[in-house]
């Protein structure tokens, strides 16, 4: 028995028995006990299994291993050749400084006959003699579990014990896009998948863990747990039917256990933080803001509507001071065939760079480099660059435009992946795009046969992405879609995390929407919110999250209280905001719901029903300038009727006293007092508070919000305030008028706006209501009489 342990937890390794178990310090927190191994291969067409009977006989080396996760105490187990061949190294580690207990396995051919790695499963428990312990009892419904999906449009989130995952029921049409092949298709209760990583938690204890890996470079990972009876789990890396030639090694990524605290402020931190450091993760630190054609135009777009976008861009500038301008599908005459173009384009996309460009904007491209339609020249002209089945047929790729099932490009034929990597760096070199929109990219990861057979789909992933980053440099910002986490890691700024948003608040396919409103990854505005906020936590992790665009149009299909939903769950969530709307036919009145959002926080919100709700209701950020602390609070009401939402301040973590409330979209301000919960009524289906709470200091003047900005007080940038006079600047990147919001402790006093005194200010007792026009900024002061 060997034991490695830190401050946290403690791994014992029993290498007669062929055992391991994860055991935190805190009794209180769950521990994997017996857990084991199991490597299933083929060889001579039959399935065989190593490692599952144990591994004794394996000689240890203890040793200190310097990585990624800084100094780790570490034991490897040589296991000796099993009669086929073939030889094990496993290797555990505990990191000093973090709470991590990591392990992986590598395997060796040593036989003079291939095998074929089915998977390679890293961690079997709570069968037989293994068991994963709780302090107390847990019922499955006291269990909860979050899952995480394959790639971007795949479903997030928490589910019960003993709940039912949601499910697509589209078939061939949509389950190769979101679905890993790897990963079993979880439609039962109490039988849950996730992709990658997965939280296990007791919802009572509010005590929980992270288990999953660190990285997908070598392999897709997936996690199982079955709370029928016990819970029992499975992590494990796809083989995906990979050839190990005779003297080749094949080495998993590494799998990963960390507690955590279900309460925390952020739960899943030190997984997350620990996934940065091994894929060497550097986040930009603003999130682009801008313009994108798809959801107004989508294909049908031509140089017109692009300049005439780019017009009204340049011309609101003051008033709408966004950078970005993203020219998405349709400037191609078919998916694939990237240098070829339609006639609303003649001159390419290369004369709309410099366009945008002169006009000191940032000129963006969407390309689906991994992708095929069928009907593409690139087929017709390279069919042995198409990934293919055992009988020969083009791969699946799901449903694309014109109905029609698309199929990926096989990127260990060394032409098709000179052709993806031609067509970024000609965009970004020669056409003048420094911002790259890559879609689609799951499709290079299909199970297919490959080219080159000894490559995990991962792998084949990861090698392309590293491949395209190399062909457009450092310079170039790439934002990845349609993507599985892993293998973008390091290589993308920013990730699209949710599934396409649409003018539709649930899913409708050709005008349909009975049989199509619960598919929990077709495009509409609830499935792009859903994902909005349980992968919220990403955001700045591991790259700017990208909660696709923001609709603000009056002539979808989305009403007023939803687009408000829309609006504040991308705001107060932190990602990049694009709008997707014809801006020339926008009013006056929808244009104001992207201003007030100018400039952007960028920060990460807190999701505090992250474990306890399918779909989160409540989201807190915390906000400090000069004028002090407050915090943005966000409620939804996700009903198809009206309902009262309460907020009650200690469901949000906040103490017991007297507050300030402002309501943003309801430009309303009211007192709390101690032990009181706010109340907005008759909210809207679908729709949405946003409040900001300050504690209220009896004897200080204090700013209270504007309808300025959706923050209510980032537009402050100075605050001085005296036992007789507060004076404080309102700036913005912007012109914008509206009105702001403070509480004044006095009986008289006097009001001054950019030194002009205001003769008959607007206050009902204590609260103090100035008209505000801003060219840029406002000066304003009160004092006391």
């Amino acid at each position: 028995m060997i034991e490695l342990s830190q401050e946290v937890l403690k791994l014992h390794l029993d290498s007669d028995a062929g055992i391991f178990s994860i055991l935190p310090e805190d009794n209180g927190f769950p521990a994997i006990k017996n857990a084991s191994f199991d490597l299933s291969y083929h060889k001579g067409g039959e399935l065989l299994h190593h490692l599952n009977d144990g591994w004794a006989g394996a000689e240890a080396d203890e040793y200190a291993l310097n990585g990624e996760q800084g100094t780790m105490k570490a034991t490897a187990f040589h296991v000796p050749s099993n009669p086929d061949g073939l030889v094990c190294e496993l290797t555990f580690a505990v990191a000093e400084e973090y709470p991590l207990a990591l392990w992986k396995i590598k395997v060796t051919n040593q036989s003079l006959i291939p095998v074929i790695i089915e998977n390679i499963d890293l961690l079997n428990a709570g069968k037989g003699r293994s068991s994963i312990t709780f302090d107390k009892a847990v019922v499955p419904s006291d269990f909860g579990f979050f899952h995480n999906g394959w790639q971007s449009w795949s479903p997030a989130g928490w589910v019960s014990g003993d709940g039912k995952m949601p499910v697509s029921h589209m078939g061939i049409f949509q389950e190769p896009m979101i679905y890993n092949d790897g990963t079993p298709k979880a439609g039962k209760r109490g039988l849950h998948t996730s992709d990658f990583f997965a939280a296990i938690g007791d919802r009572k204890n509010r005590k929980g863990f992270v288990i999953g890996f660190l990285s997908q470079k070598q392999h897709f990972g997936s996690i199982k747990a079955d709370f029928r009876n016990g819970l029992k789990l499975r992590v494990w890396a796809n083989g995906d039917h990979t050839r190990l030639d005779p003297g080749a090694s094949m080495e998993t990524d590494w799998a990963v256990y960390t507690p955590i605290l279900l309460d925390h402020r952020e739960p899943m931190e030190k997984y997350f933080e620990a996934v940065a450091r091994e894929n060497h993760i550097r986040v930009p630190q603003e999130s682009p803001v801008g313009w994108c054609s798809w959801y107004y135009f989508y294909t049908k777009i031509s140089t017109d509507c692009i300049r005439d976008n780019l017009k009204t861009i340049v011309d609101q500038q003051e008033n709408l001071p966004i950078q970005l301008v993203q020219i998405d599908d349709g400037f191609e005459t078919q998916v694939g065939d990237w240098f070829s173009f339609t006639r609303d384009f003649p001159e390419g996309v290369k004369p709309l760079a410099q366009e945008i460009k002169e006009e000191g904007l940032l000129p963006g491209l969407w390309l689906a480099p991994f992708i095929a339609h069928p009907d593409s020249k690139l087929i017709k002209d390279h069919p042995e660059w198409i990934l293919r089945t055992a009988n020969g047929k083009p791969v699946n790729a799901g449903l694309g435009w014109g109905n029609k099932l698309f199929t990926g490009l096989d990127l260990t034929v060394p032409e098709a992946l000179n052709y993806a990597c031609r067509v970024v760096s000609t965009a970004s070199k020669e056409w003048g795009y420094p911002y790259l929109k890559l879609d689609f990219l799951y499709a290079a990861a299909l199970p297919g046969v490959y080219h080159d057979p000894t490559k995990t789909r991962a792998q084949v992933l990861r090698k392309g992405m590293e491949a395209v980053r190399e062909a457009v440099g450092p310079d170039v910002t790439l934002l990845g879609c349609g993507a599985p986490f892993g293998p973008m890691l390091g290589l993308v700024e920013a990730m699209r995390i949710g599934p396409d948003v649409s003018g539709d608040w649930k899913a409708k396919f050709a005008g349909i929407g009975a049989i199509f409103k619960n598919e929990p990854s077709m495009p509409c505005a609830f499935n792009s919110i859903r994902d909005i906020l349980t992968r919220a936590n990403l955001h700045k992790h591991w790259w700017i999250n990208d909660p696709d665009c923001l609709l603000i149009r009056d002539d979808s299909h989305l009403n007023l209280a939803e687009v408000q939903t829309l609006t504040t769950a991308i705001a107060v969530t932190g990602g990049s905001l694009l709008l997707s709307d014809d801006l020339p036919k926008l009013s006056k009145e929808r244009l104001r719901m992207a201003e007030v959002l100018l400039p952007v926080i960028g920060e990460r919100a807190r999701v505090i029903d992250w474990f306890d709700a399918e779909i989160p209701a409540r989201l807190r950020l915390d906000q400090l300038n000069d004028t002090g602390e407050w915090q943005l609070l966000a409620k939804f009401n996700w009903t198809d009727k009206s309902a009262d939402l309460i907020i009650d301040p200690e469901e949000y973590d906040l103490p017991a006293a007297d507050y300030w409330v402002t309501d943003f979209w309801r430009g309303k301000v009211q007192r709390l007092s101690k032990g009181d919960t706010f109340k907005a009524s008759t909210i809207p289906a679908h729709g949405c508070v946003l409040a900001a709470f300050r504690r209220l200091h009896k004897d200080q003047p204090l700013y209270l919000g504007s309808d300025l900005h959706f923050s209510m007080g980032r537009e402050v940038a100075e605050w001085q305030a005296t036992a007789s006079k507060v004076t404080f600047t309102l700036r913005l990147p912007r012109n914008t008028d509206g009105k702001a919001w403070v509480y004044i402790p006095w009986q008289k006093y006097t009001v001054e706006v950019d030194g002009k005194t205001v003769e008959k200010p607007n206050r009902k007792g204590s609260l103090l209501e100035l008209p505000v026009k801003m060219d840029g900024f406002t000066r304003i002061s009160i004092s006391k009489r």
